[in-house]
């Protein structure tokens, strides 16, 4: 059921440096970039700030670089704009591959990367590549930058290490070479839907065995979480269909599914498993082309 939005102030800031001098003074806000996921909230009650600071403006979070072998965006960077471009779709193909398959175009150009990280629900789409990348945020307040690990920045559903006063300024991707990759989502519907569980797996292989292996799953516990028990196992063993199939059952020690509207814990403690045999197959696969 849709309530009518309370009252709030409204502040739209245009640079960086007067959107975070606000929020050094404000207590109760919310950060408005596309609005995708912070209208609705608002609209079902779910928050309610005194305060929304508008930054879907600040021009200076808008961008797709390279730099030092590392891909740069920044967190206002739109969904459909990382769809769009070059950089993204040759280096960085298991993000691409995980926005092309996230909501509808009317969806991914309001949205945005930083929002969809920041919102922080067990089921965002571009955590299980950004994952399995190791990437990079950067977080910027009044008092300069901290760089944190993309693995330490989700806390629980709908909380980050973020503090009162910082923002998510930018994500920094290592380019990586050489590696087989691959993504499968699973949802009610075949598009434009949240995931029941997405997995984003990326693998090296040196003399037939596994040398690098990174597996990131969505949607099965509190927050986007690695599967550290099936990395493990297969570091170093020969690349089979049977390894493959051993391992990919250990990742019931990496996940803590619930039961929702879109699937039952149980079913997703089964389609992880196949998911996760499946996209180590096709990574492998890929490095044999």
């Amino acid at each position: 059921m849709f309530y009518v939005l309370h009252k709030f102030n409204y502040y739209k800031v245009k640079s960086l440096e007067e959107a975070l001098d606000l929020i050094d003074k404000l207590d109760d806000y919310k950060i408005l970039a596309g609005g995708t996921d912070l209208l609705i909230d608002m609209r079902i009650g779910r928050y309610k700030p005194r305060n929304i600071v508008d930054i879907s403006e600040v021009k200076e979070l808008r961008y797709i670089i390279v730099e030092n072998n590392m891909v740069k965006i920044g967190a206002l960077t739109r969904l459909q704009e990382l769809l769009e471009n070059n950089i993204v779709k040759e280096k960085l193909p298991l993000l691409y591959k995980a926005v092309y398959n996230m909501a509808s175009w009317q969806i991914r150009v309001r949205a945005t990367i930083g929002g969809n990280l920041c919102n922080a629900s067990p089921a965002a789409d571009t955590a299980p590549p950004l994952m399995v990348y190791n990437a990079e945020l950067v977080l910027s307040s009044v008092n300069g930058d901290r760089v944190v690990s993309i693995h330490e920045f989700f806390k629980g559903p709908r909380e980050t290490i973020l503090s009162k006063n910082e923002l998510l300024k930018e994500i920094r991707i290592p380019i990586e070479n050489n590696y087989g990759y691959s993504y499968m989502k699973l949802g009610r519907r075949n598009a434009f839907t949240l995931s029941v569980v997405a997995v984003a797996t990326l693998v090296k292989v040196k003399d037939n065995k596994f040398s690098d292996v990174r597996i990131a799953l969505n949607s099965i516990a509190p927050t986007p979480v690695r599967a550290k028990t099936v990395e493990k196992y297969l570091i170093g063993r020969e690349v089979s269909e049977n390894v493959v199939e051993e391992a990919s059952k250990l990742v019931i020690h990496d996940i803590s599914p619930i039961s929702d509207i879109r699937a039952s814990a149980e079913y997703r403690r089964r389609v992880s498993k196949v998911l996760v045999h499946d996209t180590l197959l096709e990574a492998v696969k890929m490095l044999k082309r």
